[in-house]
Protein backbone atom coordinates (compact mmCIF):
# COMPACT_ATOMS: atom_id res chain seq x y z
CA UNK A 1 0.00 0.00 0.00
CA UNK A 2 2.85 2.49 0.78
CA UNK A 3 4.70 1.59 -2.53
CA UNK A 4 1.44 2.29 -4.29
CA UNK A 5 1.52 5.64 -2.79
CA UNK A 6 4.51 6.44 -3.08
CA UNK A 7 4.29 5.55 -7.29
CA UNK A 8 1.14 7.68 -7.24
CA UNK A 9 2.80 10.29 -5.64
CA UNK A 10 5.73 10.56 -8.09
CA UNK A 11 3.45 10.41 -10.87
CA UNK A 12 1.59 13.16 -9.72
CA UNK A 13 5.07 15.05 -9.08
CA UNK A 14 6.02 14.67 -12.67
CA UNK A 15 2.55 15.69 -14.33
CA UNK A 16 3.11 19.07 -11.42
CA UNK A 17 6.70 19.35 -12.58
CA UNK A 18 5.54 19.71 -16.08
CA UNK A 19 2.27 22.08 -15.72
CA UNK A 20 4.76 24.37 -13.59
CA UNK A 21 7.33 24.81 -16.79
CA UNK A 22 4.56 25.43 -19.29
CA UNK A 23 2.81 28.01 -16.62
CA UNK A 24 6.60 29.33 -16.31
CA UNK A 25 7.10 29.39 -20.37
CA UNK A 26 3.34 31.57 -20.65
CA UNK A 27 4.41 33.68 -18.21
CA UNK A 28 7.77 34.40 -19.48
CA UNK A 29 6.10 35.09 -22.78
CA UNK A 30 3.48 37.56 -21.13
CA UNK A 31 6.02 39.27 -19.75
CA UNK A 32 8.49 39.60 -22.48
CA UNK A 33 5.39 40.72 -25.07
CA UNK A 34 5.03 43.58 -22.54
CA UNK A 35 8.67 44.75 -22.27
CA UNK A 36 8.92 44.26 -26.56
CA UNK A 37 5.48 46.96 -26.65
CA UNK A 38 6.72 49.27 -23.76
CA UNK A 39 10.11 49.44 -25.70
CA UNK A 40 8.50 49.97 -29.30
CA UNK A 41 5.59 52.51 -27.93
CA UNK A 42 8.71 54.46 -26.21
CA UNK A 43 11.56 53.64 -28.03
CA UNK A 44 13.97 51.94 -25.01
CA UNK A 45 16.68 50.40 -26.79
CA UNK A 46 17.47 47.97 -23.80
CA UNK A 47 13.66 46.79 -23.56
CA UNK A 48 13.68 46.41 -27.38
CA UNK A 49 17.14 44.42 -27.05
CA UNK A 50 15.94 42.32 -23.51
CA UNK A 51 12.59 41.32 -26.47
CA UNK A 52 15.35 40.28 -28.85
CA UNK A 53 17.10 38.14 -26.50
CA UNK A 54 14.18 36.40 -24.97
CA UNK A 55 12.97 35.84 -28.74
CA UNK A 56 16.39 34.32 -29.66
CA UNK A 57 16.55 32.01 -26.43
CA UNK A 58 13.16 30.78 -26.82
CA UNK A 59 13.63 29.67 -31.06
CA UNK A 60 17.00 28.24 -29.74
CA UNK A 61 14.96 26.24 -26.76
CA UNK A 62 12.16 25.29 -29.32
CA UNK A 63 15.09 24.09 -31.78
CA UNK A 64 16.74 22.10 -29.56
CA UNK A 65 13.75 20.48 -28.03
CA UNK A 66 12.47 19.43 -31.68
CA UNK A 67 16.02 17.70 -31.82
CA UNK A 68 15.90 16.51 -28.52
CA UNK A 69 12.80 14.86 -28.87
CA UNK A 70 13.92 13.78 -32.82
CA UNK A 71 16.69 11.82 -31.94
CA UNK A 72 15.85 10.78 -28.40
CA UNK A 73 12.44 9.20 -29.71
CA UNK A 74 12.87 6.15 -28.30
CA UNK A 75 13.74 7.27 -25.04
CA UNK A 76 10.74 9.33 -24.57
CA UNK A 77 8.63 6.61 -25.34
CA UNK A 78 10.07 4.58 -22.99
CA UNK A 79 9.59 7.05 -19.84
CA UNK A 80 5.56 7.58 -21.53
CA UNK A 81 5.38 3.91 -21.72
CA UNK A 82 6.16 3.60 -17.57
CA UNK A 83 4.22 6.74 -16.94
CA UNK A 84 1.32 5.18 -18.69
CA UNK A 85 1.77 1.93 -16.97
CA UNK A 86 2.03 3.80 -13.70
CA UNK A 87 -1.73 5.15 -14.29
CA UNK A 88 -3.31 1.98 -15.29
CA UNK A 89 -1.49 -0.02 -12.21
CA UNK A 90 -3.23 2.59 -10.05
CA UNK A 91 -6.05 3.42 -11.95
CA UNK A 92 -8.84 3.77 -9.16
CA UNK A 93 -11.92 6.21 -11.26
CA UNK A 94 -12.08 8.81 -8.45
CA UNK A 95 -11.30 11.57 -11.34
CA UNK A 96 -7.41 12.42 -10.50
CA UNK A 97 -6.43 14.81 -13.16
CA UNK A 98 -3.89 12.22 -14.94
CA UNK A 99 -6.86 9.43 -15.25
CA UNK A 100 -9.37 11.45 -16.25
CA UNK A 101 -6.43 12.91 -18.81
CA UNK A 102 -6.26 9.15 -20.23
CA UNK A 103 -9.82 8.21 -19.97
CA UNK A 104 -10.15 11.14 -22.18
CA UNK A 105 -7.57 9.81 -24.56
CA UNK A 106 -9.23 6.52 -25.24
CA UNK A 107 -12.47 7.66 -25.72
CA UNK A 108 -11.18 10.31 -28.55
CA UNK A 109 -8.95 7.88 -30.26
CA UNK A 110 -10.77 4.64 -29.82
CA UNK A 111 -8.35 2.83 -27.85
CA UNK A 112 -7.75 0.80 -24.73
CA UNK A 113 -4.25 0.64 -22.78
CA UNK A 114 -0.47 1.52 -23.94
CA UNK A 115 -0.22 -1.40 -26.36
CA UNK A 116 -3.50 -2.87 -26.05
CA UNK A 117 -6.14 -4.17 -23.18
CA UNK A 118 -3.95 -6.53 -21.96
CA UNK A 119 -2.24 -3.99 -20.04
CA UNK A 120 -5.14 -3.03 -17.66
CA UNK A 121 -5.01 -6.90 -16.45
CA UNK A 122 -2.20 -5.19 -13.71
CA UNK A 123 -4.63 -2.69 -12.44
CA UNK A 124 -5.01 -3.42 -8.40
CA UNK A 125 -8.84 -3.05 -8.29
CA UNK A 126 -9.94 -5.27 -11.19
CA UNK A 127 -7.80 -7.86 -9.76
CA UNK A 128 -9.21 -7.40 -6.33
CA UNK A 129 -12.03 -8.07 -7.79
CA UNK A 130 -11.04 -11.21 -9.42
CA UNK A 131 -11.44 -13.45 -6.34
CA UNK A 132 -15.32 -12.18 -6.01
CA UNK A 133 -16.03 -13.44 -9.94
CA UNK A 134 -16.79 -10.22 -10.60
CA UNK A 135 -15.27 -9.31 -13.86
CA UNK A 136 -14.29 -5.24 -14.64
CA UNK A 137 -13.23 -3.62 -17.41
CA UNK A 138 -12.26 0.41 -18.21
CA UNK A 139 -15.48 2.02 -19.67
CA UNK A 140 -13.25 4.80 -20.83
CA UNK A 141 -12.33 1.37 -23.28
CA UNK A 142 -15.74 0.42 -24.46
CA UNK A 143 -16.67 -0.01 -27.83
CA UNK A 144 -19.96 1.21 -28.06
CA UNK A 145 -20.00 -1.30 -31.22
CA UNK A 146 -20.92 -3.77 -29.50
CA UNK A 147 -23.95 -4.19 -27.12
CA UNK A 148 -24.70 -4.60 -23.62
CA UNK A 149 -21.95 -2.55 -22.32
CA UNK A 150 -22.34 0.37 -19.50
CA UNK A 151 -22.87 3.97 -20.63
CA UNK A 152 -20.25 4.78 -18.56
CA UNK A 153 -17.12 7.54 -20.00
CA UNK A 154 -15.25 6.87 -16.98
CA UNK A 155 -14.06 4.62 -13.95
CA UNK A 156 -14.54 0.90 -13.93
CA UNK A 157 -17.55 -0.94 -15.45
CA UNK A 158 -18.64 -4.37 -15.04
CA UNK A 159 -18.67 -6.81 -17.88
CA UNK A 160 -21.20 -9.10 -18.90
CA UNK A 161 -18.51 -12.01 -20.35
CA UNK A 162 -14.97 -12.79 -19.61
CA UNK A 163 -14.67 -11.33 -23.22
CA UNK A 164 -14.46 -7.49 -22.21
CA UNK A 165 -15.81 -5.43 -24.91
CA UNK A 166 -13.34 -2.91 -25.42
CA UNK A 167 -11.55 -1.63 -28.52
CA UNK A 168 -8.68 -4.15 -29.51
CA UNK A 169 -6.05 -0.93 -30.93
CA UNK A 170 -3.56 0.29 -28.13
CA UNK A 171 -3.18 3.83 -28.18
CA UNK A 172 0.38 4.29 -29.08
CA UNK A 173 -0.52 2.77 -32.18
CA UNK A 174 -3.79 5.23 -32.44
CA UNK A 175 -1.47 8.48 -31.60
CA UNK A 176 1.37 7.13 -34.09
CA UNK A 177 -1.29 7.43 -36.51
CA UNK A 178 -2.68 10.15 -35.38
CA UNK A 179 0.96 12.03 -35.56
CA UNK A 180 1.87 10.89 -39.39
CA UNK A 181 -2.17 11.71 -40.40
CA UNK A 182 -1.21 15.44 -39.34
CA UNK A 183 2.71 15.44 -39.90
CA UNK A 184 2.01 18.30 -42.06
CA UNK A 185 -0.26 20.35 -39.98
CA UNK A 186 1.76 20.00 -37.29
CA UNK A 187 5.03 21.11 -39.08
CA UNK A 188 3.17 24.12 -40.46
CA UNK A 189 1.91 25.14 -37.02
CA UNK A 190 5.66 24.71 -36.03
CA UNK A 191 7.19 26.50 -39.08
CA UNK A 192 4.44 29.64 -38.21
CA UNK A 193 5.43 30.14 -34.69
CA UNK A 194 9.34 30.30 -35.95
CA UNK A 195 8.52 32.62 -38.49
CA UNK A 196 6.16 35.25 -36.37
CA UNK A 197 9.23 34.88 -34.21
CA UNK A 198 11.95 35.60 -36.41
CA UNK A 199 9.66 38.56 -37.81
CA UNK A 200 9.68 39.50 -34.09
CA UNK A 201 13.38 39.28 -34.25
CA UNK A 202 14.15 41.56 -37.47
CA UNK A 203 11.66 44.49 -36.30
CA UNK A 204 13.07 44.57 -32.97
CA UNK A 205 16.42 45.34 -33.94
CA UNK A 206 15.62 47.35 -36.63
CA UNK A 207 13.41 49.88 -34.22
CA UNK A 208 16.22 49.60 -32.16
CA UNK A 209 18.95 50.86 -34.73
CA UNK A 210 16.19 53.37 -35.92
CA UNK A 211 16.13 54.82 -32.06
CA UNK A 212 19.04 57.25 -32.26
CA UNK A 213 18.92 58.63 -28.96
CA UNK A 214 17.01 57.14 -25.98
CA UNK A 215 13.98 59.53 -24.24
CA UNK A 216 13.84 57.89 -21.07
CA UNK A 217 11.39 60.70 -19.91
CA UNK A 218 9.24 59.27 -22.45
CA UNK A 219 8.22 56.19 -20.02
CA UNK A 220 5.53 56.69 -17.78
CA UNK A 221 6.41 56.88 -13.66
CA UNK A 222 3.74 55.28 -11.35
Amino acid sequence: MMYSCRRERNESTTLKVGTYILIGIGSLSMLMGFLGCIGAIYEVRCLLGLYFTCLLLILIAQVTAAVLIYFQRDLLKYEMSTIVNKILVNYTGHNKTSEQAWDHLQRTMKCCGWTGPSNWTENVVINSQKNNSQILYPCSCKNESISGTDIKETGLCEALSPEWPVFTTGCISSVEDWLLRNCGVILGVCVGIAVIELLGMILSMCLCKSVQQEDYTKVPKY
